[in-house]
């Protein structure tokens, strides 16, 4: 990419550099901009609309406050490529969420400018409020902005920081990025109007001032109250957050560069609460992502021309594809059952299902906690609940999962996506630890399926289980398997057995089981799919440990806790001491890259799985003698195994 096409841009290389244009030449600015994130990310994939609805809104807000002196937190972090771009990482942006690249999302260690770290939605406005407090305390003037969407809003998160901010009286400002409500002409006006006023010294000096004049006159303190109320109650949608402790400002348009930088201007010199409410499009400037701004909120490859997407390299269907196919097929067989999301309808294949049974669907908005509560409110009348949900967002929901659900073991399913390893979107998208934080919960059935045809069959035996059970299973594509559409309970706890060998067994729990069958023939070991982590099947592995001098588990989750160490915990209670290793993910945050590269430097391909398990036996860890070591596969030195 050449920075010749942008010739304005390419003497950008810091906030400061911003700072010395004049104010007339920042629409040109970002005009380039635009043309740039959309150049940029047509080849890496990523989040697009997003940013290219804050184009104006970055550039100001670098433009006014002093970054990265002053602080900006960036809720989820979507729309924070155009941040990026002015913060000396614009020659960086074709590595976007390769391994070693740019992560897609804020990140302390990547730049001074990135703030906070960031990946789930709702965390800005407590951040922040812990940075203006800590300023506070320290005598120090820096200013901190929280920008967060509407969605995000959601989130109760959100309002708890919200009131805490408020009532604390922090020296914050919180922007508000609406990208949803478009502003009509005439009111347009009248709103920028009103923001201007609003955010003006004046405003807030005269009604400061009034305040205390009529401190002490109750009777006109209350009449003016009222007044004031019912004014902004009929011009901006205000009073929610003023009852908050907050100074509302706006609506203005978030689009219009010269209106944004002199209200910054006007409110960087307020002090206290102050909550700019900033109306903006998603996709803005290119015509496709505006057509179809959730097609492109996370984009793969495409043709910056005609916004063409470039199709994927696998035919089969997703295991998301394959959730949303069964849960429209459970759903034409049980009247009772109903679907629950936190606002991940697209994410987690749920838009047929949204489609053909409206009536039975619900999409919370981001509000894990809610989505699992208010499903044990519906299994308490009856109905059936299944919440989709991704692995890393069930965390914020783990108190709802064991107190509203486990323990009045209620008949709801988790279909939890995004287990293990998801590639590019990095540490804060894996589900990297369901099955440990699970593991530990009472009544709790948990099933991790090897291919797609059982990921249908354990779906199945979830919804008709009495009482909760999970189910997770990975981002993309599976092995291939042929799906039965005739649906069948498995019997719980028990594993099934692929392949018989000699010496060593492989026990894998779920998207390693293709793994373990190749290095099972490499190695002439037996293979057994565990298919269940509780409850385990402990007959199998009592015979496993009886028949074999060393059991070596697979799991996509974390060693720590997983289903490994059920399997030790298992093998500890029958009294057995068979040779044992555990091989998942590593006690560290894996950073992004393609999940093939990820799991290998993981060691969990086929590869790394066959040369560990030789190391091992070649250490003389196996109970048997020599003749149980297994001969170095021809794909390996001798460095590999030593």
């Amino acid at each position: 990419m050449s920075d010749s096409a942008y010739p304005l841009l390419e003497r950008i290389d810091s906030p400061a550099d911003l700072r010395t244009l004049p104010p007339q030449r920042l629409p040109e600015l970002a005009r380039e901009l635009r043309a740039f994130l959309i150049e940029s990310v047509s080849r890496t994939g990523g989040h697009l609309a997003a940013g290219l609805g804050t184009v104006e809104l970055t550039l100001a807000l670098h433009y006014v406050y002093d970054t990265p002196e002053d602080r900006l937190v960036w809720d989820v972090g979507h729309q924070s490529y155009p941040h990026k771009i002015l913060t000396g990482r614009r020659r960086q942006m074709a590595s976007l969420r390769q391994k070693g690249g740019l992560s897609g999302f804020p990140k302390r260690d990547e730049s001074p400018y990135d703030s906070f770290g960031v990946g789930h939605s709702s965390t800005s406005i407590s951040a922040a409020t812990g940075m203006a407090l800590a300023a506070a305390r320290s005598g120090e003037r820096r200013r901190v902005v929280a920008i967060i969407g509407d969605g995000a809003m959601t989130a109760g998160q959100a309002f708890e920081a919200l009131n805490h901010a408020g009532d604390a009286d922090a020296d914050l400002l919180v922007i508000l990025n609406d990208n949803e409500m478009s502003i009509s002409p005439n009111v347009g006006a009248l709103s920028n109007y009103f923001g201007r006023l609003l955010a003006g010294r004046m405003y807030s000096t005269m009604r400061e001032g009034g305040k205390r004049v009529l401190k002490n006159l109750p009777p006109v303190a209350e009449l003016a109250r009222r007044a004031e109320e019912h004014m902004k109650g009929m011009v901006v949608p205000g009073t929610l957050f003023e009852e908050l402790g907050f100074n509302y400002l706006g609506p203005i348009d978030g689009h219009d560069l010269p209106m944004l930088i002199r209200t910054l201007e006007n409110v960087r010199g307020l002090h206290g609460p102050r909550l700019l409410h900033v109306v903006t499009r998603k996709g803005k400037g290119y015509p496709p992502a505006e057509a179809s701004p959730c097609a492109f909120h996370g984009v793969g490859r495409f043709d910056p021309h005609s916004g063409k997407v470039e199709a994927g390299s696998s035919s089969g269907p997703s295991y998301t594809r394959i959730f949303g196919d069964w849960i429209c097929d459970m759903a034409e067989a049980d009247p009772q059952l109903v679907a629950i999301t936190p606002a991940m309808r697209e994410g987690s294949g749920l838009v047929e299902f949204s489609e053909r049974y409206p009536e039975r669907y619900f999409d919370v908005g981001i509000a894990e906690q809610h989505s699992v509560t208010f499903a044990a409110g519906l299994a308490c009348e009856g109905f059936r609940p299944v919440v989709a949900i991704y692995s890393t967002f069930l965390q914020r929901a783990y108190d709802q999962l064991i107190h509203d659900v486990a323990l009045q073991n209620l008949p709801v399913t988790f279909a939890i996506d995004r287990a293990g390893l998801v590639g590019p979107d990095g540490p804060t998208h894996a589900g990297s630890f369901d099955l440990s934080y699970l593991r530990c919960v009472p009544n709790l059935l948990l099933m991790a399926p090897s291919d797609e045809n059982e990921c249908r069959q354990m779906l199945y035996t979830a919804h008709r289980h009495e009482g909760p059970a999970a189910v997770r299973y990975p981002r993309g594509t599976g092995p291939g398997a042929s799906v039965q559409r005739e649906m069948q309970d498995l019997p719980i706890g028990r594993a099934e057995l692929r392949r018989r060998g000699r010496h060593v067994a492989l026990l894998a729990f779920g998207s390693l089981l293709a793994a373990a069958l190749e290095a099972g023939e490499r190695l002439d070991a037996t293979v057994v799919n565990m298919r269940f982590v509780k409850p385990l099947d402990e007959a199998m592995i009592r015979e496993l440990a009886a028949e074999h001098g060393l059991l070596v588990t697979l799991e996509e989750n974390v060693v720590a806790g997983g289903a490994g160490a059920g399997v030790g915990e298992c093998l500890a209670a029958a009294g057995l001491q068979p040779a044992l290793l555990n091989l998942g993910l590593p006690d560290g945050f894996v950073e992004q890259g393609s999940r093939e590269e990820l799991l290998a430097d993981c060691g969990l391909d086929v590869a790394g799985i066959c040369a560990v398990i030789n190391r091992r036996l070649g250490g003389g860890n196996c109970a048997a003698g020599d003749d149980r070591l297994v001969s170095q596969p021809a794909s390996f030195s001798k460095a590999d195994a030593s």
